[in-house]
């Protein structure tokens, strides 16, 4: 969902006079954010896939990468659909990492 519409982004950016430092940055931080999220839907999935792979502690820390992602969407954008999917995910992570069982 984030990455498709980074061409509405591009359009928006190409319409505006944002100076290009600034245009530039805004899409490396879209495709950035984007990267990052994927990167931690694999990493979720394969500790879903073999639990044994992480302890609660890294799943729980693992978590906050949506978790501070939301916050500055609610800080920024008020309610922001994405926001609300990324708080969702960062406390089913959350969740999830505390029902692992605790390693000795």
């Amino acid at each position: 969902m984030h990455a498709r519409a980074f061409d509405k982004t591009l359009a928006a950016l190409a319409a505006s006079n944002l100076e290009p430092f600034y245009a530039s940055s805004l899409k490396a931080l879209w495709l950035i954010d984007s990267a990052t999220l994927l990167a931690l839907a694999v990493v979720f999935t394969t500790i879903a896939v073999r639990p044994s792979l992480a302890s609660r502690l890294v799943v729980v820390l693992l978590a906050l990468v949506p978790a501070a992602t939301s916050f500055f969407l609610y800080k920024y954008f008020d309610g922001f659909l994405p926001a609300h999917l990324l708080a969702g995910a960062a406390a089913s992570a959350a969740l999830g990492g505390l029902s692992l069982p605790k390693t000795t």
